[in-house]
């Protein structure tokens, strides 16, 4: 009699359970093409090709503010798929997602004053190599930096404010004298000087680029145009 009822029991929860698992099969499998759709940039080319598009909408102010919806927040929020990573300066005004017109989920953003490489930038462009797969890495300076502006005047930066004008007085060392404006020539050598130490950082970065798997490029986005400006 017990064996009966246990039956019983264990028959009723497996159909009662039944609508709840076929529900779901077909939300996970709903998905699928909305991630692989997101996947789809892994051509360095393309992938700042479609960061160039987004900055000429920004330019004539014809945004299109992609991928920012709540549908956009339910796609992602199971896994990302970043088409490319920024190494920014932290000021205010240069948003990358805002600079090249893109939504949740579609760069990888790393921003410190300066655009400065640390460990802990190093790290998490290293990650978005290795585990994410993003094929380009976009190091953007840009017109008036604060931080740069500090390294050029010299003097005494309060206290940790000094390592990061430490690490970009090379760059303004390797500019001076030289003709135009010192902060803008600062930026630019700064911007190709971290370009070359990730280039040249092993084993991950250097590996993927010699496989053609990434690039890593420099710009300066202009603040009184918007125009990004990449360096040959």
């Amino acid at each position: 009699m017990n064996h009966s009822r246990n039956t019983s029991t264990a028959l009723f929860l497996a159909l009662a359970l039944l609508p709840w698992c076929s529900a779901s099969a077909p939300a996970a499998e709903a998905k699928a093409p909305a991630e692989h759709a997101v996947a789809a940039i892994s051509s360095p080319d393309e992938a700042m090709e479609k960061l160039v598009q987004g900055n000429k909408r920004f330019v004539s102010n014809s945004v299109s503010h992609p991928n920012q919806t709540a549908a956009r927040r339910t796609e992602i929020a199971g896994g990302q798929h970043p088409f490319a990573a920024v190494l920014a300066c932290a000021d205010s005004r240069v948003a990358p997602e805002v600079v090249f017109d893109q939504g949740l989920g579609d760069l990888f953003v790393v921003r410190v004053a300066g655009n400065v490489l640390n460990d802990e930038g190093i790290g998490s462009l290293e990650y978005a190599v290795e585990h994410l797969h993003v094929p380009l890495i976009v190091v953007l300076g840009h017109s008036k930096c604060g931080a740069v502006s500090a390294a050029v005047a010299g003097g005494h930066a309060p206290g940790r404010i000094h390592t990061i004008v430490e690490f970009l007085e090379p760059s303004v060392k390797a500019v001076r004298g030289l003709p135009g404006d010192a902060v803008d020539l600062a930026v630019k050598a700064n911007v190709e000087c971290v370009v070359k130490q990730l280039k040249d950082m092993q084993p991950i970065l250097e590996e993927s680029i010699k496989q053609g798997k990434l690039k890593v490029v420099g710009g300066r986005h202009d603040l009184a145009t918007g125009n990004v400006e990449i360096f040959p």
